[in-house]
């Protein structure tokens, strides 16, 4: 018996780690089901450690209740998995608009008729009975949203996006500590040059194979940027107090003009949960009260702040081709990569994701995730500003609805990447493109800056 759970166990490992496109059938559904497993795990773990008083309760205007992110994730569970791959009735069509994001802004959802707590889980788990009886049949082939179990990937992405959005809820809850999880481990290349040179060129952006990739990564093309310098590492935290302490939250001349009026409107003096004391910078993160760590990449700041500490810096923020072609492109081979270090899926020592620790990990703390280019930490730890709006790539084409991608197109978003401490490694890869308002620092937001190569310099 143990043989043969061990034997489970390193099967299920060797489908973790391998491409999707190399699995058979029936390793695919098995890995489609572990990914909705491990997810499923998360959200009940983000949901059962508060009691139902802080499950219902709006921690924030900018966040939903809990309950409404996980009856949400039920609902769209059950739509597309249930209702459109499987062809099965409807379990309850009469909550479809109350979870429809699209139907009520975040601040008003308190007031709709929601499901109380037990409802709500007792709803998710019949749906999951249903999807698991649907992933058992459907061909996996002959409908572009099942082809390679697409829908299912979908689905797993949007509850492990939704996990890491109650994640940032938990951030904001007021009260004793109820997540808990180890230290990140710390620095493992203490030698780290401050800046990595990328050489000018065309590479491929984007993706058109990767099986679970959304219609905003895709159709792969090809682009061009001139050469630059990126920095090694997001920018740390003990970099960060260098620019508060030199009083650039009280330069205008750092910040852009909207940027400048947003801070003065709401009196920004810090990242968000920072606040001074007599011996220094302190920070609360998930109910703990602590000093800032100096060697971490910051965190829970706006774009608006990133850009405003690259001016101050005499740099900028990368474009996101820019950030891409760091994140994947290999000099040797000439080709794009996966991930900065290879086409492997994550493992624990390539990054920090899946909110295995609460926190990002020290610069320099994963040295086997870096790219063939030298640059570290570029997935995981924190989702990086990029200077770049969101717009579709050359070639773009909806799937499976305009309103994953499409609706958001040219309007107020800035472009993160990478990934954070709290995002799934199912929900992140180098082409995974995130997005969201330039204001926004309950977000698990930091950067890295970048400059332009001077003529005839070299790395």
């Amino acid at each position: 018996m143990t043989q043969t759970r061990n034997a489970q166990t390193r099967n299920a490992q060797t489908r973790e780690t391998t491409p999707l496109s190399e699995l058979s059938p029936q390793d695919l559904r098995a890995r489609a089901a572990e990914a909705l497993t491990r997810a499923r795990a998360r959200s009940e773990a983000l949901t059962d450690a508060v009691d139902d008083e802080d499950l219902v309760r709006q921690h924030s205007k900018l966040m939903s209740p809990l309950v409404w992110d996980l009856a949400h994730i039920g609902s769209q569970e059950e739509l597309w998995l249930v209702r459109d791959v499987g062809g099965r009735a409807a379990l309850r069509a009469d909550i479809d608009e109350i979870y429809d994001a699209f139907q009520h802004a975040r601040a008003d959802r308190p007031g709709l008729p929601l499901l109380g707590p037990e409802e709500t889980r007792k709803y998710v788990r019949e749906v999951r009975v249903k999807t698991f009886e649907v992933l058992e049949k459907v061909p996996l082939e002959g409908r572009r949203l099942t082809e390679d179990a697409f829908a299912f990937g979908m689905v797993t992405q949007h509850e492990q996006q939704h996990d890491e959005t109650m994640l940032a809820t938990h951030q904001l809850r007021r009260g004793e500590p109820v997540l808990h999880a180890p230290a990140p481990p710390g620095n493992r290349s203490p030698r780290l040059p401050a800046e990595v040179f990328v050489p000018g060129g065309a590479f491929t952006m984007g993706t058109s194979a990767e099986p679970w990739a959304l219609d905003n990564e895709r159709p792969a093309h090809e682009t061009f940027v001139d050469a630059f310098f990126l920095d090694t590492t997001p920018v740390t935290c003990g970099a960060y107090v260098e620019f508060l302490d030199s009083g650039g939250y009280d330069e205008p001349r750092w910040w852009s003009e909207r940027g400048w009026a947003y801070r003065t409107e709401h009196d920004i003096t810090a990242p968000r949960f920072w606040e001074r004391a007599a011996n220094g910078w302190w920070r609360t993160r998930f109910g703990v009260f602590e000093k800032v760590p100096a060697a971490e990449p910051v965190v829970h700041v706006s774009f608006h702040e990133a850009e405003a500490y690259a001016a101050w810096a005499g740099r900028r923020l990368p474009t996101e081709p820019e950030w891409e072609k760091a994140a994947r492109f290999d000099p040797a081979s000439g080709r794009s990569r996966r991930f900065p270090w290879g086409d492997e899926e994550p493992t624990p020592e390539h990054a920090n994701l899946g909110q295995r620790h609460l926190r990002p990990a020290e610069a320099g703390a994963y040295p086997a995730g870096a790219s063939p280019l030298g640059v570290h930490q570029l997935i995981g730890d924190v989702w990086e500003w990029t200077s770049s709006g969101l717009e579709g790539y050359p070639g773009f084409s909806s799937f499976p609805y305009r309103e994953y991608s499409e609706v958001f197109f040219g309007g107020d978003y800035k472009i993160l990447r990478g990934g954070s401490f709290g995002t799934d490694s199912a929900a992140v890869r180098a082409t995974f493109r995130n997005w969201d308002h330039p204001i926004r620092r309950q977000i698990f937001s930091g950067f890295r800056c970048a400059r332009d190569a001077r003529p005839g310099e070299v790395s």
